[in-house]
């Protein structure tokens, strides 16, 4: 997940929760969160129970999010977020915790009274994680065409380039799908799983050579010990634990989206 896109996820989040963006840079922002949202990332209940036990003036955070630190041209005092950061991976469990399945239909002005026909797509980013004593996390954002099985990468950078609004424009049409979403996020888990198999997995080797390094310092502790203690056996299963590499496919957040069209594909 590149700059860009964490800033562009950040802008909809804080939008769609009706947080005001107070200073939005390109490359960060400032946000001022509501009490709501204070009290779902800030992480203090004795703040609140303090303010709501004596009718105090409630004061939300204001946070500022450094997407790109390499184009900060002054200083700017902020949290840093990139992919696989706490913070990131805290608002994706937000979003997941507030349903994250949406309908949106894309935004027509039609001056000419036209039909607009709109296509169904299923829209879903998956995040799958690499991990063993270090840990990789890799963003896929897929699409799918509900009336032709038209799959496409990359389909949340497209929909943060259109006007999405949770209401139909006037003289616009939807077309019903074809393949239903279930059967359609099948297929999707499917590519994702494909796509794994075609990526590099030379880390793994770079793993049990690791493992093996640290297998060797275990035994020499132990070198010549007979009868091996019990932190012996719990060490090396705790060594095999941690170094035992392992894939996990997560499901960010998805959505129907009617769309005019979808200018590119897989």
């Amino acid at each position: 997940m590149l700059p860009h896109q964490i800033h562009r996820y950040l802008s909809r989040f804080f939008n769609e929760n009706n947080c005001q963006i107070i200073n939005d840079q390109g490359h960060y922002l400032s946000v001022q969160l509501t009490i709501e949202m204070d009290k779902k990332i800030m992480n203090r209940p004795f703040y609140w129970q303090y303010v709501e036990s004596t009718d105090a003036v409630p004061y939300p955070a204001q946070l500022t999010f450094i997407t790109d630190a390499t184009k900060l041209q002054n200083e700017v005092s902020g949290e840093i977020v990139h992919f696989g950061s706490r913070r990131l991976n805290q608002l994706f469990q937000v979003t997941r915790q507030q349903g994250a399945v949406v309908k949106m239909y894309e935004s027509i002005h039609n001056a000419y009274e036209v039909k607009t026909i709109l296509t169904p797509w299923l829209g879903v980013n998956f995040k799958v994680t690499y991990s063993s004593d270090q840990t990789k996390e890799t963003l896929y954002s897929l699409g799918m065409n509900l009336m032709t099985g038209q799959m496409i990468d990359g389909f949340q950078e497209h929909l943060n380039s259109i006007s999405l609004n949770e209401e139909m424009s006037p003289g616009t049409f939807n077309l019903p799908y074809t393949i239903k979403p279930l059967r359609a996020l099948g297929r999707m888990e499917l590519t994702v799983i494909d796509l794994i198999k075609q990526d590099d997995h030379s880390w793994i080797e770079e793993v049990n050579k690791r493992w093996k390094k640290d297998c060797k310092v275990l035994e020499y502790f132990y070198e010549g010990v007979e009868n091996k203690p019990e932190s012996y056996e719990v060490e090396r299963q705790a060594m095999e634990e941690q170094y035992t590499p392992k894939i996990k496919i997560d499901i960010i957040n998805g959505g129907m989206f009617y769309l005019k069209g979808v200018p590119y594909k897989v």
